[in-house]
């Protein structure tokens, strides 16, 4: 059981929520905060005060003031009006994780909801009703209007929803389960609404996943290194000190530990002096988006923990401040820097591949193929993978930097941050097919150099992915091999991570 408290939610909690079902529990001290934090919209209402958001409208319309007998359907009116979206849905895992995020927000005690809204959204999660959540439509400020909508549809009975692997109407689910519709007050429909949890939630599953690729690129590039025979020198300890980064020092380490005992291995000046950058520079280059999936983290645990709507309520309600939280400029600038760190992956892994592949950079048999000429072997394969890279490209183009205003300009500049997190989610997938391409190539041309002159690590690797990818004996639907390798990867993603110990010594040659 996950208790959450508004302020301590971490990614690994997360990952037990999301990925495994873990259930979760609302501290007693955090519904204290939200029973307090109601209590003071309470007063406000009884009072007749004008506050934004309770008894005005919203967006440009915050200088109207609405009657005490309308407060209600305002709430409701602004749910229905803002939900919006329209494509695809996102995924099922982000609508969960964005049920949980926008609870946490909540129970920080400065929203002023209910305890029944807690209450329902915790009951969600743990009866796994995830709302159907359109991709597009959001700004990214004031917060992610449109797909919020969407999940505080749910609370009113109305939507639809993710349930038992299919998409059913909520009040169908409600009847089943027993529940019943909420009917929103004062100040709960723009609580729930307005928030950066949508682009968050999205960014949380693609760290995840990006950390999981990211190691997976080391034991890929590992199988490759042992394909082409390479020079191992370049992962000695002393290079990578005597730059100083600590993420380019750890992958070296790894890949030291990945091909420790490995006969595959060359020293430099035995076949070649050195290697061609895409081998020799695999520290620097995936070190380089290691620190930037370290900086996404770091923002990511922050929001994850955030109080991101308006107004804000403090003092009991004699405080109560409009601001900006909602703005998701850290999160949009953090997603577009995954892209570009992530597209790197796939960018170096592509001209490993190009090497694995082509006879006049190596003395494989061309394109691995077991019957050149006749057979074209992995020739096309490298084409799907210039084609990802490529792809990614276009996608890594920044969205922070764009901005369109709205709300007849009172909402006058806004982040683009869940555009950035959808465009990383798809170059993260683009990744990961990348990644299953070398991984065969690399394994047909291990299997030339000789399996058992691999290291234990890689050997262990080669002889998993053999179940899943066979040996090249003939042409074949190879789209269907790197369709099954990405799943693989994806599925397997505890078991191919860090190798730490490093036995991989190397002596400086004098």
């Amino acid at each position: 059981m996950v208790v959450l408290t508004g302020s301590t939610l971490t990614l690994e909690q997360i990952k037990q929520v999301c990925y495994q079902g873990e259930v979760v529990t609302i501290s007693p001290d955090s519904m204290r905060k939200v029973e307090e934090s109601r209590a003071a919209v309470d007063k406000i209402v009884a009072e007749k005060r004008t506050i934004y958001g309770i008894n005005t409208g919203f967006g440009k319309f915050s200088d109207v003031i609405i009657e005490e007998h309308d407060v209600n359907a305002l709430q409701l009116n602004l749910i229905r009006s803002h939900a919006c979206g329209v494509g695809e849905p996102f995924p099922e895992v982000v609508s969960r994780a964005m049920i949980l995020l926008r609870l946490n927000a909540l129970i920080k005690g400065f929203s002023g909801i209910r305890p029944v809204i807690v209450q329902r959204l915790t009951e969600l999660l743990n009866l796994k009703i995830h709302p159907v959540v359109p991709q597009q439509g959001s700004l990214g400020a004031s917060g992610d209007l449109a797909p919020l909508s969407h999940l505080a549809l749910v609370l009113l009975g109305e939507g639809k929803v993710f349930y038992n692997g299919k998409v059913l109407k909520t009040e169908e689910i409600y009847k089943r389960e027993g529940l019943e519709p909420i009917v929103l007050q004062a100040k709960e429909g723009l609580a729930l609404i307005n928030g950066t949890q949508a682009m968050t939630a999205m960014g949380v599953v693609n760290w995840i996943e990006a950390n999981d690729i990211a190691y997976q690129s080391e034991w890929i590039a590992a199988l490759t290194m042992e394909g082409l025979e390479g020079v191992i020198d370049a992962f000695h300890p002393a290079i990578h000190e005597a730059r100083g980064y600590k993420q380019q020092m750890d992958v070296a380490g790894r890949m030291r530990g990945l091909l420790s005992g490995s006969k595959l291995m060359t020293r430099q000046g035995e076949k070649r002096v050195q290697d061609a950058y895409s081998l020799r520079c695999i520290p620097q280059v995936h070190g380089a988006s290691w620190q930037a999936l370290d900086y996404v983290k770091e923002k990511l645990e922050i929001e994850m923990n955030a109080a991101t709507d308006n107004p804000l309520i403090f003092d009991g309600g004699e405080t109560v401040i409009s601001g900006g939280n909602f703005h998701g400029q850290p999160i949009a600038i953090a997603m577009d820097f995954m892209k570009i760190a992530m597209a790197e992956f796939a960018s170096i892994s592509e001209r490993r591949i190009e090497r694995l592949v082509n006879p006049q950079l190596n003395d494989l048999p061309p394109f691995l193929s077991p019957q050149p000429g006749l057979q074209s072997g992995a020739m096309i394969m490298q084409y799907s993978a210039a084609s990802l890279v490529s792809e990614n490209k276009t996608l890594a183009h920044p969205a922070s930097v764009d901005s369109i205003p709205s709300s007849a300009n009172q909402e006058d500049h806004v982040s683009m941050g869940t555009i950035a997190a959808r465009h990383a989610h798809n170059i993260i997938q683009n990744v990961r097919r990348v990644l299953a391409i070398e991984c065969i190539c690399a394994l047909q041309a291990v299997q030339y150099r000789g399996v058992d002159k691999m290291s234990p690590q890689t050997r262990g690797f080669y002889e998993e992915a053999r179940k899943i990818v066979p040996s090249i004996t003939e042409d074949r639907i190879f789209s269907e091999d790197i369709e099954r390798l990405a799943e693989w990867l994806k599925k397997n993603n505890r078991q191919w991570t860090a190798i730490t110990k490093d036995e991989g010594t190397l002596v400086l040659e004098s």
